[in-house]
């Protein structure tokens, strides 16, 4: 019983090291870059937008759902609409926006998701 739990916690943590996403990456343009894959109800993050800073962003988002979906991100604090468009089935668009510390939030609209708040933007 003993050997059974050694072998999975050690799974276990081998898929948690494996599930670790890296942060994004910061072109020379200072423009950041963040991967979004939507699927049918949630949104899945190719990086890790923990420690995100105010600046210029784009976010990649590809649909694997399957059918038509959506893309809205809006500022944290005021709600106003930074970029908002459809995508078809296999599509991939990117949305450049400029983040503050405010925050932003996003969610599709066509296929209703929860908004996903990223209010933990800080300055450097």
């Amino acid at each position: 019983m003993k050997k059974l739990l050694a072998v999975l916690l050690a799974v276990s943590g081998l898929s948690i090291g494996i599930a670790t996403a890296a942060p994004p990456t910061t072109d020379a343009d200072g423009i950041t870059v963040v991967h979004l894959d939507e699927y049918n109800g949630y949104f899945s993050a190719h990086e890790t937008l923990a420690s995100l800073k105010p600046g210029k962003y784009q976010f990649v988002v590809s649909n694997k759902s399957g059918k038509l979906v959506g893309f809205q991100i809006q500022d944290y604090k005021s709600h106003d609409t930074l970029d908002m468009f459809p995508l078809e089935p296999g599509e991939s668009r990117t949305s450049e926006v400029t983040i503050t510390e405010h925050g932003v939030r996003y969610r599709c609209p066509i296929n209703p998701t929860p908004w996903y708040d990223l209010d933990n933007i800080k300055k450097s």
